[in-house]
């Protein structure tokens, strides 16, 4: 290893080819990011080079190792590390030279042009013209912009990340000179700032040094790598074969896991990864049959491949057949109309309750050593895990600890016989006590909803979700025959009240006066109930959602496609009421309990799980589901005393303090106060406030349930609670300093 100091000039005067491998990640760097900051550095440099010529701006490091070369040809160095601002010196010093011709700067640009252009006698290819050559991702737009004619007609070539990079330091630079006083002088400090006064430690690697350790090493701190490019070096750097074999294997079995689908970020949680990471680490799970968190996932990965995995060579075939059926999978569920196959299926209905803990799973059946287990028994298999998935969260069992179950069961299917993996899984689930993994029995779920106001409980895209599956029962999907029609569109419907939210406007009564209110407040609670809601196809007119049950039955014969509506309107044509609606939610329970079945004389555990209650059954989760609050918005604590603590809410309605989930606003509260010293109950609602607008999760509430045209809730402490009294002084505070803001 050899560090040394050098200049843009020492770093590409000398004939040579700088080449990024086809492994490394594409060109990633940004205008507000890096370009017009270099820019901003690159102007003042030249500022101090009018007062001071020794004046110098470091500009960062890049690692290149010395690659084989024949006899006559180049000198050729693997980047390393420093792909992004080499790439970046050569746009910045080709878009230079360009201005510099434009200018009639011709001994300038004479002294710019061996910087970014090996000379013709050196050259054996087209493309040893290029002192870098990028990775493959990003050969086409650089060459296109490197070779342009003068001046480029930038709208002429094709959009690229470089193309763009050059376009904007070609504008910059020209807007530079023609607003200084003197151009040609300030042409000369900028030639020499941009050359000979930017500088960078050079670090270049004999052959035989281990680059891929110094790359992991550079890559520990700083902008950071996601697990899958980390990965991707590490099996490229260490692929057996020559320069050919190894492109050819990274476009058969590595190119797709960089196309968009993949790069994009997912989050789990509050946690934010590439599609293509998320994928690996469920694949390594599913292959280690070992629970590791994500962030281990790369070192998990090495210690795999150099322990068990065998060649690189027969490793890569098997993840790109693994992410080829992971992607058919996802993609399938997210397809909104038509059958899917039962996997699909699964993996959409499960993923309504934003658990990707079973992915290792269906990978690991996925793979040939469990090719003979029967289409009948994977069916079987996730009917099973759908319904210990959903009637948890029906019954709203705790989620902690789901993805060590599903690598526990993986681990006790790995040892046996294969004919009889689906029965046991039923098993497994079913002998499980414990409050973190049982299965809720038929008596829990029909508790869980009797006279619940659903409407409210759950997040909303959950609640459509089963009424979808009670509609698709109907229809004779996914496991029943099917009728004519075909399933419900998934995703894309909405979910409908069929006694209206403001059913005072249009439904008459005939209440004693002395029962009236206390009938009307029954009533408020009872149109939030499974019984009376129903899901639809297409957008209903406001003035028929909220009409008289006659015109409602006269509009859904109409426009409804809707087998669970049609079923209602058919039986009770004539009224609907609050007995009906009770009766419905039975009815429909019903169905949900044949829908996701446990064995026959099954019992969950004897002591209930109850559901945390909510204030006015409005929770952070309900909030987050109608977006009103986004995934992962920060939050941050309003009394002065606490000021700078802040959490995340995460996409199931959870706050987090760092990497602990708290259910509630104000378990997350008094945790902060419980670190602060202080001891009593915490209103979470009043205690935290959105860090974008500043409002308070209890004026959030409040403005949803104004919107419903219901009345402001009261704290959600109970009667006996006691707040510390500095904090509460603290939270008065701040809601006068509120309102002034508002005034």
């Amino acid at each position: 290893m050899k560090p040394d100091k050098e200049s843009p000039q020492k770093v590409f005067f000398q004939p040579a080819r700088l080449i990024v491998p086809l492994f490394q990640r594409p060109y990633v760097w940004s205008k507000e990011l890096q370009w017009e900051p270099l820019w901003q550095d690159i102007q003042r440099l030249t500022e101090l080079l009018a007062k001071d010529s020794t004046a110098t701006h470091f500009m960062g490091a890049f690692v290149v190792q010395q690659l084989p070369s024949e006899l006559g040809h180049m000198p050729t160095w693997s980047v390393i590390d420093g792909q992004q601002r080499l790439t970046t010196l050569q746009v910045l010093l080709d878009a230079l030279h360009s201005q510099l011709v434009l200018h009639e700067e011709v001994m300038l640009a004479g002294q710019v042009e061996p910087l970014i252009e090996n000379p013709a006698a050196f050259r054996k290819g087209a493309h040893d013209r290029y002192k870098v050559w990028p990775t493959n991702h990003d050969r086409a737009g650089f060459a296109a912009v490197m070779s342009a004619d003068n001046p480029i007609d930038y709208h002429a070539l094709a959009p690229s990340k470089l193309r763009e990079a050059h376009e904007y330091f070609s504008k910059a630079i020209a807007t530079w000179l023609q607003e200084s006083p003197d151009a040609s002088s300030s042409a000369h400090l900028l030639v020499t700032a941009v050359t000979a006064q930017l500088e960078l430690v050079s670090i270049r690697l004999d052959p035989n040094e281990d680059a891929q350790a110094i790359f992991e090493t550079l890559n520990a701190r700083g902008v950071p790598l996601s697990a899958a490019d980390l990965i991707k070096n590490f099996v490229f750097q260490n692929y057996p074969g020559n320069d050919s074999e190894i492109e050819d294997a990274y476009h058969q079995n590595w190119a797709d896991l960089e196309t968009p689908w993949w790069i994009t970020t997912v989050t789990a949680g509050r946690i934010t990864h590439p599609r293509s990471s998320w994928f690996l680490w469920h694949w390594l799970r599913a292959r280690k049959l070992e629970d590791f968190p994500i962030r281990e996932l790369f070192s998990q990965f090495k210690e795999y491949v150099t322990s068990s995995a065998g060649s690189l060579a027969s490793l890569l075939p098997e993840i790109k057949e693994a992410a080829d059926s992971y992607r058919a999978v996802i993609e399938g569920s997210q397809q909104p109309n038509g059958p899917l196959t039962r996997a699909q299926w699964f993996s959409y209905r499960v993923g309504t309750l934003d658990s990707e803990v079973v992915r290792p799973l269906l990978i690991w059946l996925d793979e040939a050593p469990q090719s003979d287990v029967t289409d009948d028994d994977k069916a079987r298999i996730f009917r099973s895990l759908e319904s210990w998935f959903v009637r948890r969260a029906i019954v709203k069992a705790p989620s902690q600890g789901a993805n060590r179950l599903i690598i526990e069961l993986m681990v006790h299917l790995s040892k046996k016989p294969h004919d009889s993996l689906a029965d046991e899984v039923e098993s497994y689930l079913a002998s499980n006590k414990t409050p973190v993994g049982y299965w809720p029995d038929d008596a829990e779920v029909a508790e869980a909803l009797r006279d619940a106001p659903a409407y409210n409980k759950y997040l909303r895209a959950r609640l459509r979700m089963i009424l979808e599956a009670l509609e698709d029962r109907r229809r004779g999907y996914p496991d029943w025959k099917a009728m004519g029609m075909g399933p419900v569109a998934r995703g894309v419907g909405t979910v409908e009240h069929l006694l209206p939210q403001k059913w005072r406007n249009n439904w008459a009564t005939d209440w004693p006066a002395d029962q009236a209110e206390f009938n009307a407040a029954s009533r408020d609670r009872r149109l939030h109930e499974l019984g009376n809601l129903t899901l639809v196809t297409q957008k209903l007119n406001s003035r028929a959602s909220n009409a008289n049950w006659e015109t409602k039955v006269n509009y859904f014969q109409e426009v409804n496609d809707v087998l669970l509506t049609n079923d209602v309107i058919q039986a009770t044509p004539l009224q609907w009421d609050d007995a009906l609606i009770s009766a419905r939610t039975e009815t429909l329970t019903s169905s949900i309990l044949e829908i996701w079945p446990v064995p026959n004389g099954h019992v969950g555990i004897t002591a209930r799980h109850e559901a945390p209650s909510t204030p006015g059954e409005v929770d952070l989760a309900l909030l987050v589901s109608e977006g009103l609050i986004a995934p992962g918005a920060a939050l941050v604590a309003r009394p002065a005393v606490f000021r700078g603590v802040t959490a995340a809410v995460g996409i199931d309605g959870r706050i987090y303090i760092d990497d602990k989930a708290f259910d509630t606003p104000s378990a997350a509260g008094v945790a902060v106060n419980a670190a602060g010293g202080y001891k009593g109950a915490i209103n979470g609602w009043r205690f935290w406030k959105v860090a974008d607008s500043g409002k308070s999760l209890w004026d959030v509430r409040n403005e949803y349930r104004l919107s419903l045209g219901e009345e402001s809730g009261g704290d959600d402490l109970g009667d006996d609670a006691v707040i510390s009294e500095q904090i509460e002084a603290e939270l008065s505070a701040a809601e006068e300093l509120d309102e002034q803001d508002e005034v």
